[in-house]
């Protein structure tokens, strides 16, 4: 961890409740830029907010487009002032009062995804009712409840008039994130390659746009490559650069772009040994940090103890005596809230603050937040440039879950 991070952490630990989240503007953004590099010019680069919304606003200015996935999200890049120009709405669900507000508001600026035949007859009879020609990508689906197979694709392209109000600008397909081999992409690649080709022909259309969710995978753990992107963006813009059909694909990738830019601080409450066992209870847990693929701690996040007082000759990260491997456990009443086990972080106590890394994408919104009425944590933003930005106070949450009088 670098010193200036775990300088913020160990301020904000003393000044503030725990647990919280540090959000890295400057890592975010590097990470960004690296893969900008290693994509070039072959392909556009596509930000899924749903993995991390607090920095929607810094991927506004350093992405070709973002994803919204719902009413929701779409609200929190008008109130960040996002460009219509930079919103791909997507999602599998399209309210129609909540589609008409925003084609009313970005109209043809904004793209738009149709998943079935509901929503692409939404999106034509909205686009005829404000007489904005938009442009709508198709989602392919890869076998489960997103999008639409080849032949109802095939269907809804027959019903499509030149002369009409909307345009046909695109597939959409995802089929899955934590992907283990970059060949899967390619083979995927080189299906849809066939499929552009195929609609092409058979309708004599220009589909110009391919948006692909590749699922790079995030190195969450020990033991596994930190930033395996390179590897994979490598073999895929090889597959777009064998593709027969010659149009625009934009890659559309979350985790990946925002897992290391995060970090997630608890405060160890309670250490105790039971069965032979050192556990560390802290006043986190799984409701606010989510892994994928992690269950009961079986899996080793990368995580790194900020200690409360000197130990010994040594202050800060440093351990004296015999290292202890502890199970860390977080505040739910459920044995499931194993954080990890067989960390060797020294003689814990109460008042060290652990910090987990890699916490950028996913942990914030995926985990079961109101399970027990605990606060939903406060977040930070850091940058060398601009300081500590807080983005969000904790939040008590008990009153959401009780009788709420109107």
């Amino acid at each position: 961890m670098e010193k200036q991070i775990k300088n913020i952490i160990q301020m904000l630990s003393e000044n503030s409740d725990t647990p919280f989240y540090l959000f890295s503007k400057e890592t975010f953004e590097r990470q960004i830029a690296g893969m900008r590099t290693k994509i070039g010019s072959g392909a556009g680069l596509c930000y899924a907010m749903k993995c991390n919304p607090f920095m929607t606003p810094v991927a506004g200015g350093l992405v070709d487009r973002i994803e919204v996935c719902s009413y929701g999200e779409y609200c929190i890049c008008r109130r960040n002032q996002v460009a219509p120009e930079k919103l791909l709405i997507s999602g599998v669900l399209k309210k129609p009062d909540e589609m008409e507000r925003v084609i009313r508001e970005c109209g043809s600026r904004a793209g738009y995804t149709a998943e079935s035949p509901q929503q692409f007859s939404l999106l034509c009879a909205l686009a005829e009712k404000y007489r904005t020609r938009i442009r709508v990508y198709l989602r392919l689906t890869s076998g489960n409840q997103f999008g639409m197979d080849e032949e109802t694709i095939c269907e809804l392209l027959k019903s499509v008039r030149a002369d009409g109000w909307v345009q046909i600008a695109g597939l959409h397909y995802y089929s899955g994130s934590q992907k283990r081999k970059p060949d899967k992409n390619v083979r995927e690649l080189q299906k849809l390659d066939a499929i552009l080709l195929r609609l092409q022909d058979m309708f004599q259309m220009n589909i110009s746009e391919l948006e692909y969710g590749p699922g790079i995978p995030a190195g969450y753990f020990e033991g596994q490559e930190e930033h395996p992107e390179a590897g994979f963006l490598q073999e895929i813009m090889g597959a777009v650069r064998q593709m027969q059909w010659k149009g625009r694909v934009t890659l559309e990738m979350g985790r990946i772009c925002a897992a290391s830019c995060g970090y997630y601080a608890t405060r160890v409450c309670e250490v105790k040994q039971s069965c032979g066992v050192h556990y560390c209870i802290t006043d986190g847990g799984m409701h606010q940090l989510q892994y994928d693929g992690q269950i009961r701690g079986m899996y080793h996040p990368h995580v790194e103890a900020l200690y409360r007082h000197a130990r010994g000759a040594a202050a800060d990260a440093e351990t004296t005596g015999r290292p202890e491997e502890w199970t860390i456990c977080g505040c739910l009443c459920t044995v499931n809230d194993v954080l990890t086990a067989q960390a060797d972080l020294g003689d814990l106590e109460p008042g060290d603050i652990l910090v987990f890394k890699n916490a950028g994408a996913y942990s914030m919104v995926e985990g079961m937040a109101l399970f027990l009425s605990h606060e939903l944590p406060a977040v930070y933003l850091y940058s060398g440039r601009d300081g500590i930005k807080p983005l969000r106070r904790e939040v008590p949450c008990w009153t959401w879950n009780t009788e709420e009088f109107v």
